[in-house]
């Protein structure tokens, strides 16, 4: 059972466990803070494939067979993939997932994808709609600067204070049995827009949504 708490939270009366995850990352990743939490590494930013888009849905792949892995499950287990990432049609989720033959529903938030596809998985699983569902998202600095701001090869200058999108990929596995972290409520942000309109300041136009003005 589901219950709408507020304008903006619900409720699961039976959470859904996290039962599987999986880490996958690039070089300048492992090289940060959280470097060795990642459980694989690929210093080769196109992880042996020709192009950008192909490696980042290999990253994807790798996640999601990690977090399968812990889990105990095999792709015919999984009832849904809830998948996105940063490019036009989510070519990185669709190539990644087709091969699995699960049902697929594609998600698109960018930086929220993996919060989006955590909720939408609970919904699924704590409404009976599926036993057990998988979470993947990704990005990549390369594709992402292609599809955002200018192609690599254009040879454009970076701000000093210009974000840079990380290369790599989660996946997460839903299931309404077996062990691990409980998802009990969940909150859905909505749309703030404050004008911001530099691209090379992604933070600023993003921020706004996690701040609760309090009157």
């Amino acid at each position: 059972m589901i219950e709408r708490i507020g304008a903006y939270t619900i409720r699961f009366f039976e959470p859904p466990t996290i039962i599987g995850f999986g880490a996958v990352a690039g070089k300048k990743e492992v090289e940060g803070p959280l470097g060795k939490g990642f459980e694989k590494v690929y210093y080769d930013s196109r992880a042996g494939q020709k192009t950008w888009e192909k490696a980042e849905a290999k990253f994807q792949q790798e996640a999601f067979l990690l977090a399968m892995k812990k889990a105990e499950k095999k792709a015919e287990e999984i009832d849904f993939i809830f998948a996105g990432d940063l490019l036009n049609q989510l070519i990185s989720s669709s190539y990644s997932m087709r091969d699995f033959n699960i049902p697929y529903l594609g998600q698109y938030g960018a930086c929220s994808t993996m919060a989006q596809g955590l909720i939408m998985a609970s919904m699924a699983v704590a409404g009976g709609g599926a036993r057990t569902a998988g979470v993947v998202t990704s990005s990549h600095f390369c594709t992402a600067e292609r599809q955002y701001r200018y192609p690599l090869e254009y040879g454009g200058i970076r701000t000093q204070t210009a974000q840079w999108t990380v290369t790599g990929s989660g996946s997460a596995i839903v299931s309404n049995q077996g062990k691990g972290p409980k998802i009990i409520h969940a909150t859905v942000g909505k749309i703030v827009d404050k004008g911001v309109t530099d691209i090379n300041n992604m933070g600023a136009a993003m921020a706004p949504a996690n701040v609760k003005r309090v009157t």
